[in-house]
């Protein structure tokens, strides 16, 4: 999907209108300065996910892949295959040695985010950073302060930042289409044990990072970095209080980290934002629930739900039973409330753009990266959305570690309300 189809399904004029909608998308209206800008762009850590952002970087017509560097000689060679005039590099420092170069693209394990980052940032280098941006809540606020501190761009890999559907709804959410929006439920769930083939078994911490304390935090920052930011999105608000639970239930294999979680994130109006993430049942998949007085809008799904569709009438043979029952005792047990469930198992909804989902907003994201990095603008609260996604699922880790309700700390909190609070959108 391009920028032209992308306005158009959204419903507005040009990208000047869409800023009012989602800020950080300002970098669009950028466009016409940027149509003869051409940038440089360095990736660190082309694996799995690295080398899916390379799908839309490198056909971008503003960005020239240059170099590579990874520990890693496999995701060098699959990198190359793709772009194979880059250089390449077992040592991230050469990369950023290369004073050509402007940007890169960190896609590395959790625990190198920190060093990569800082070290990007002090070269000069504008920096795009997977999520989660950091191990720790302090390497996070402190990756943050180098970001405002060099006036470099930084973006974060949260790509439904730059999703239709979700900017979409979110504009309807705001403007109160489905009423007061009172709970947000989000869930991730999936059936495998999320190991990869290790070809050696030195290579086991290496390839599998994800799943030891030393360079993963789990769910949590893999999964549950994406949907939280959603619920403040949604919400507008951030959370004052969180508590957890988490273990290891099925997959016990050796693994460090939780393979189900559940969270409750608290806000100071008493409403509620629940996660959870298991990855032994795949059957519900992911959503995030957004429940309003008035609708509900499942964004995953690209749909939402108004509440006052009309009764649903029972099933046939549910009908039958009732006129059975009804004969043998006199009374209709079936009738009344037992049967909201089926209002909403009938309620078709809504597609959001008029039609399934086609894309997840990561081509969008890229780009809106290039164009930021041609220009040298940081786009408006994307860095700080970013920001807050990472510090949400981190207290929400540490709660289920500690096993008690954690407050936000003070010492975290940055000069920055959600998009949606009153007041924000300026």
């Amino acid at each position: 999907m391009d920028r032209r189809e992308f306005l158009k399904n959204l419903g507005v004029a040009g990208a000047g209108a869409l800023a009012l909608t989602s800020p950080w998308l300002s970098t669009f209206a950028s466009v016409d300065d940027s149509a003869h800008e051409r940038c440089r762009l360095g990736m660190i850590g082309p694996g799995s996910r690295g080398r899916f952002l390379l799908e839309f970087l490198s056909k971008n017509p503003k960005c020239e892949m240059v170099a590579f560097a990874d520990i890693y000689q496999p995701s060098l060679d699959a990198a190359l295959e793709m772009v194979p005039s880059a250089k390449t590099y077992t040592d991230y420092h050469q990369l950023l040695e290369d004073k050509s170069i402007d940007g890169v693209v960190i896609a590395t394990p959790l625990n190198t985010h920190y060093q990569i980052a800082m070290d990007a940032f002090d070269a000069g280098k504008h920096v795009y950073c997977e999520k989660a941006i950091a191990y720790t809540m302090e390497e996070t606020l402190a990756i943050y302060r180098k970001h405002l501190e060099t006036g470099l761009v930084f973006f974060t890999g949260q790509q439904r930042l730059f999703d239709p559907r979700y900017i979409k709804v979110m504009d309807m959410v705001h403007q109160g289409v489905f009423g007061d929006i009172n709970a947000v439920h989000a869930f991730w769930n999936r059936n495998g044990d999320w190991r990869r083939e290790v070809p050696s078994p030195e290579l086991e911490r290496l390839i599998n990072w994800r799943l030891y304390k030393e360079s993963s935090k789990g769910l949590m920052t893999e999964l549950a970095c994406h949907q939280l930011q959603v619920g403040t999105w949604a919400l507008g608000k951030l959370p004052v209080r969180v508590m957890g639970t988490g273990a290891i239930t099925h997959w016990k294999d050796g693994r460090e980290v939780y393979d189900n979680v559940h969270c409750i994130y608290e806000f100071d109006d008493g409403r509620q934002m629940t996660y959870a993430s298991v990855i032994s049942n795949k059957f519900y998949g992911l959503e995030e629930q957004i429940l309003g007085h008035t609708g509900t809008v499942e964004p995953e799904r690209g749909k939402f739900y108004f509440e006052d569709y009309g009764p649903a009438p029972a099933p046939a043979f549910v009908q039958m039973l009732m006129e059975w029952e009804d004969k043998i005792w006199g009374a209709n047990t079936f009738a009344g409330s037992s049967w909201d469930p089926e209002v909403a198992r009938n309620n078709p909804g809504e597609y959001i753009l008029g039609k399934s989902p086609e894309m997840d907003g990561t081509s969008l994201l890229t780009e809106a990266f290039v164009d930021a990095v041609c220009t040298k603008r940081q786009p408006p609260r994307i860095a700080e959305e970013g920001y807050y996604a990472t510090q949400l699922c981190l207290i929400g880790h540490e709660a289920i570690v500690q096993g008690k309700p954690l407050p936000f700390p003070e010492a975290m909190k940055i000069e920055y309300k959600p998009y949606g609070t009153k007041g924000s959108e300026k």
